[in-house]
């Protein structure tokens, strides 16, 4: 089972989609897009994606997919 990395659209307007298009590269990660994920004041602040449900955050999308990455490392799912 692969890492469910979902992005807000919203959030992907703001910057975080190029951090989508690197992390689609990767067949090991489902990338879902979903029209919000009830994240608004975050989704204003800054970039972010939920990684198999928790946030994970960035200030830029290259910060972001580190985070991603670092996240997925540090919490395996099995």
């Amino acid at each position: 089972m692969n890492p469910i990395i979902e992005f807000c659209i919203s959030n992907l307007g703001s910057g975080g989609y190029e951090a989508l298009q690197v992390l689609e590269e990767d067949p090991d990660l489902d990338i879902v897009e979903y029209g919000c994920l009830d994240h608004c004041g975050l989704c204003g602040e800054t970039l972010y994606a939920l990684v198999n449900g928790d946030v994970v955050t960035g200030d830029t999308p290259d910060g972001l997919v580190k985070a991603i990455y670092q996240y997925i490392e540090e919490n395996p799912m099995f």
